[in-house]
Parts: C-alpha cells; structure tokens; sequence
C-alpha cells in the first residue's frame, strides 16, 4: 500500500517560513586564485575548536530537531524502522589457532559483538564493543591475530573518528600485554610472527586533530615488550608519502609495501624477512597503476595489476626480479572488471557485469576450475580463507534479498547456506529492474530501479535517487534495511552506476574524474529525467542522497538543477571544492578532483560546480537537510556548515533548509545502531514531510 497525502495536496511542501534560522555571522576573509578574488565568509566556522562554532552546531541541532520532532509520523516510522532492523545478524566464521571466531548482532546492539568457539565446543563473548563506551560511540577498528592464534591486536575508533588505538592482548586470557598503541590513522596491523606488527599512521598534526592537514603517513614497526616511542620507521622518512600501507605474506617470507598520493596509483615494494637487513627493494616505481601482491608461492608472486590493463588482470613474477617488465599473465585482463580473493588452495575472480557478481575459481597453475553458480542476480563477497581450509564462506544479497552467508566446498564447488537472516520483510512482493538511459554526451549508464511489485507508473511515487560516482568505487545491489522501510511505504529506491566509478574498469573512472567531473552530474541528472519521463516519479516526488563524494553530486546537482527535485539529502559532502585539500588526507583526493592551485583552468573548473560557490541568491532550492558528525576527521563538517550557511541566507521560497549535525560522530564507520537507526528514520521523514505527506499507511 503507498502512503497518502491525508491533508496536504501532493507535491505541495510543508511552510517554513516560521522556521527561524540561527544568525550566522559573516566574515571577511577573500582569497586570491591566480587573478580571481573569492569571498569566504564563513571560515570561521572552519574552527572546530573554537566555542563559537559549537555554538552554532548546538543552535542548529536545536533548530533541526524542532522541526523533525513536529512531524506527525516520525515515532510510527521509527517503531517499524526498529521492528526491521531487530533481526539476528552472524558473520562468516574464521579460524585462528584452535578456536573459531565470529561476529554477531543480536538485532539492536550497538555494536556487534566477536564470539570465540573454543575446542570444547562452547561459545563464549570475546569482545564486545559495547562494553568500550556507555553511549556506544567507541566502535571496534579492527582484529587482527598472529599466525598461531595466541596475540591478538585490535583497534578502536572513539567518536567515530579515523585516528585509532591498538590494545594488545593474550588472546587465550583476553589479558592485556602492554600499553596501547596511539595516533593510528589509516592502518591495517599485519603481524610478523609474534615478534611483533607493522602498522602506519601521521605525526600528530598541530592544532585540530580533526581538521589538520596530514599528508606525510608513515610504516612502523612494533616489536612486542616495548614502548611505542621506540617503534622504528621502515617506510616513508625520506620518501614523503600521503598513504603507505605494510603487510606481511601468509608464510611470513615477505614484507610488501605499497605508498601512494592519491586515492588512485601506488609504488610497489618488497622486503625480503627471512635476510637480517635485507633492503626494500622497488618493483613499480611510479603511481601510474595500482597494483598489490595477493599471494605468493616461495619466491612466485601474484600480482593483481591495471598496468596495461584497465580491467585488472593477476600476473606472476620471481621476487628476486619483480620489475614490470618480467611480469606474466597468471588471470589475463577481460571485459569485465576483476577483484580476486584467495582461500582454500585455489584463487576466486570475482567480476562485475553491469555491476551485479560473477565469480570464477582457479588453481595454482591458473586453470579455471569452474565458474561457480550464484544464487540469483546480486553482489557476492567473500571466497576467503586461509590455505589449507576445505570450506571457505561467501556473502550474498541484492536489493530485495537480506544478506546470506553460504559455505562453499572448494573441491566439489557445492554452496549450502551456513545463516539466513530471519528479517520481517516480505522479499517476494518486491522486484528490482535493470535499466540503461542515455546521459547528456550519449553515453549508457546502467541503473537498477527497485520497487514493490504492481507499481502504479503514475508519477506520483515518492523516489530516493541515490548516487556516488567517485573513486573507482562501485556501486553493487544490496540490502538495506532502511531502504527496505523507504519501499514498503510505497517508496521506490533507485541507484545508478555514474562514471567516476569503477563499475567499467579504470575509463569508466578516468571519465568521471579532473575537468570530466562534470559528467558524473549529467549523469545523475539524467538518471533522475529517466525516472520523471518513465513516470516512476515527478520532480514533486522526487529525493536525490548521496554521502561523501556523494554528498558534493548532491550538492552540485542541487545547484544546477534545483527545480528537478523536490528533496535534496547531502551527507558528509566535500562542499568546498576550492579548499577541501587543505584538510587532513583531503589532498590525495586530487586525482579525482584536481586543485584549485593547479592552473587557472582547474581553478575556473573546480569553482564552476563547487557547491558552497555556486549557492545563489533569489533561488528557489529544493527542501535540504544536510548530515555530517562534528568528529568527521575524513571530510571535515565545515565543507557542510559551509554550504548549510550559503543555502539558509539565499533560500527563497518555503523549503527548509537544515542542517543534521550528530555529536561525537564521524564518516560514518562505526556508528551505533541506535544512532544509524535515527538518522534513516529523520531522513526519511523529512522527506516525506516535505513531498506533501502527512501519514503513513495503516497496514
């Protein structure tokens, strides 16, 4: 059953204009770009420590919450919202050393909680993150554990920030060895042996922690017993690099090192362990490719590669001569972009196909051994595991269908499903549909429409239009229980495949990227004419939501085109694209963006869409709540307070504009559930609110 407008016409918004803004001052400060003078007045609100910023954050939330807690169906979303979420949720099982480890949730924890199965076959608690914190917004980073299984390290994240510490502990007794391990930020632990670990993080910056430029990341050494202070660099002294990234092969042989500048391209590098002061010797030399070792038998590596091959291929060479030049195709390049896992004695291609899986195994000698049968159309991950393991686990979901864990027999090729969410949705009544429109140069996007079965097309379905386009990163069908809420109130969910991702490989990236950003809008814009023309909405029902690089499409395609849509949700956006690199790692996203520094051209480029720049007066923008937490250290909540204070001085017209700040919050990563659930539920609202709804639907 669709929701109905009871008592306000459809399309018709709720009036804001009772609403009453918090007074944003206005600064002075004007910048100088090549012979372009810009205003910036409201870098104060840059200043994540000063107390008027927080002043501000505070008067903002209060201004915010007013008006979501006046929404008449927000507690009745909630209700079901919690309902659905409340379900058993079990990760794939792992063994380290005698016992097997896994991650569960018994439907509303906070966080989800590690168990260990030990060999008497009991179960018991081995960590749980909700014991870190009262208001559980510590979260657990990561777990990583020797070879053996005896030492585990692990990592937590405080106020969902990307800084990082590691506890050490005796993973029989769950005792701590010895003093944690600070200011980690951006790092794996790999151990190497139980001698110790290498891990990588930033020199603390000075000032903000939060806000403050970090571009020199360092690999370190942590040998067990002794104090971090002594902790030796063996990566990135003399060689200054923004990400650097260490990890020791499975048979302990090898140390490979990987350093970049940018989200895209790295330097490959290799030590040999089994040599007392062995040197690092380079493999790739330049940042023109990506490339990371995957295994290794003896001396033979396996290199996965876009070198000379967009679509990733896996080649093989000798350690003691690992130069490019004597690289040989192992898994050659296809059609089809690759991303491989290995377990069980064999190697798993996973590829995408207008981004839903296929997945391919393969001997030691390259041998496809079988193309392996998916339960039905979707995203699958997993096929991991350890060398000798005769079972390894895989995940599958899609739009409508939860995620299920299956076992997979690595000799027999026969799946079995290991857990099956028992979640109160009715997957059958619900269909998802593939479909390629034409974006403004004529290129085909591919865009998957998901719906409840026996949709009116009649114009009138309230639609979220989700996006990315950025990154390299793709955009696979899976389940959410929020966007599972959004369709049974007659919602229809739809996410394109925008270039800039990497759903075709590194073009499909390189087109969406620099003085081609562009595209990555006409495409979503596109994709948001396809679902007006094809009736499946209107502009009067019609939300865009993207986070991140999806917040700055959101915003960019508001300002552009803000009678196109009736919602527009941006969520921890890069808003200001004139200055985003001069905050933390910002500036490693330059192969993506370029800078404003980099020639008058880019400058003029970047500024024509940045969207704190292009927020102009007498313009009737569409309903805004923009999302972001206050210890966001990834993209800093200035690039949203920035563009929340350019929106509610120009608004004209009735649509509100709010801004959403969630306290002791980061990215997005480790967020509570509590916490998750909240933000959905008030997204959700506002936007139905705001397309003319009063009630939801009596079941």
């Amino acid at each position: 059953m669709a929701i109905t407008a009871t008592t306000v016409a459809f399309g018709q918004s709720q009036k804001s204009n009772s609403i009453k803004y918090p007074d944003t001052k206005k600064g002075e400060t004007i910048d100088t770009y090549f012979d372009a003078k810009v205003s910036d007045p409201y870098r104060w609100l840059e200043d994540d420590k000063s107390e008027e910023t927080a002043a501000w954050v505070k008067a903002q939330n209060k201004v915010t919450y007013a008006y979501l807690d006046q929404i008449p169906f927000r507690d009745e979303l909630k209700k079901r919202m919690e309902k659905l979420w409340n379900y058993e949720k079990i990760g794939a099982p792992y063994v380290k050393g005698k016992s097997t480890y896994y991650s569960k949730n018994n439907g509303l924890q906070n966080q989800s909680v590690v168990y260990r199965k030990g060999e008497n076959g009991k179960d018991e608690v081995f960590l749980d993150p909700n014991t870190f914190s009262k208001d559980g917004t510590t979260s657990l980073g990561g777990l990583d554990f020797t070879k053996d299984g005896t030492i585990a390290a692990y990592s937590i994240s405080e106020g969902g920030s990307d800084w990082r510490k590691v506890i050490i502990i005796d993973a029989q007794t769950r005792k701590i060895l010895e003093d944690t391990i600070v200011d980690v930020k951006f790092s794996g632990i790999s151990w190497k042996g139980n001698e110790g670990f290498y891990y990588s993080s930033y020199d603390k910056p000075k000032g903000s922690e939060l806000s403050a430029k970090t571009d020199q990341h360092k690999l370190y050494f942590h040998k067990l017993g002794t104090a971090q202070k002594e902790d030796k660099v063996i990566f990135g002294l003399d060689q200054k690099r923004r990400y650097v990234g260490g990890y020791v092969t499975d048979d302990m042989k090898y140390l490979i090192i990987t350093a970049a500048n940018s989200t895209y391209g790295n330097e490959l590098y290799i030590k040999d362990l089994t040599k007392e002061n062995s040197p690092i010797v380079t493999i790739v030399d330049n940042f023109k490719s990506a490339n990371s070792v995957i295994e290794n038998e003896g001396s033979k590596l396996f290199i996965q590669t876009d070198l000379n091959a967009p679509n990733k291929r896996i080649v093989t060479v000798d350690a003691n001569n690992a130069k490019p030049e004597n690289w040989k195709n192992f898994i050659a390049e296809t059609e089809n972009v690759l991303s491989p896992s290995t377990g069980g004695g064999y190697f798993f291609a996973h590829y995408m196909k207008d981004a839903v899986s296929s997945v391919k195994q393969y001997d030691y000698t390259g041998k496809l051994v079988r193309e392996i049968k998916l339960p039905a159309v979707g995203t699958a991950g997993g096929f991991a595991g350890e060398k000798d393991d005769k079972v390894v686990y895989y995940s599958f979901t899609n739009y409508t269908t939860p995620g299920t864990i299956y076992s997979f027999d690595v000799k027999s090729g026969k799946s079995g499903i290991y857990q099956q969410p028992k979640v109160d949705f009715k997957s059958a009544d619900y269909e998802s549909k593939q479909v390629f429109y034409t974006s403004k140069d004529g290129t085909k996007v591919p865009m998957i429409i998901t719906y409840k079965k026996g949709l009116k097309l009649d114009g009138k379905n309230p639609t979220i239009l989700y996006g990315y386009g950025g990154f390299n990163a793709s955009l696979t069908p899976s389940f959410g229980i929020a966007n599972a809420v959004w369709m049974e109130n007659g919602g229809v969910y739809a996410v394109p495949n925008l270039r800039g991702g990497g759903e075709y490989g590194k073009k499909w990236h390189d087109a969406g990227t620099k003085m081609q950003k562009q595209n990555v809008f006409d495409d979503f814009i596109a994709a948001a004419e396809y679902l007006i023309a094809q009736k499946y909405t209107s502009s009067d029902f019609l939300a865009i939501r993207g986070g991140s690089n999806g917040g700055l499409l959101v915003g960019a395609t508001m300002t552009q085109r803000p009678e196109l849509m009736k919602v527009a949700l941006p969520a921890v956006g890069v808003m200001d694209m004139l200055r985003y690199h001069t905050f933390t790692a910002g500036a490693g996203w330059a192969y993506d963006y370029g800078t404003s520094q980099d020639s008058k051209e880019m400058f003029e480029y970047i500024k024509g869409y940045s969207p704190v720049h292009n927020v102009k007066k007498g313009v009737h923008y569409p309903a805004t709540m923009v999302t972001t937490g206050d210890h966001d250290d990834r993209v800093v909540p200035a690039h949203s307070f920035k563009f929340a204070a350019e929106l509610q001085e120009k608004q004209t017209g009735d649509n509100p504009v709010l801004i959403r700040i969630d306290v002791k919050a980061g990215h997005g990563a480790g967020k509570s559930v509590a916490a998750t659930i909240q933000e959905n539920v008030d997204i959700q609202a506002f936007t139905l609110y705001n397309m003319g709804f009063k009630a939801l639907p009596k079941k």
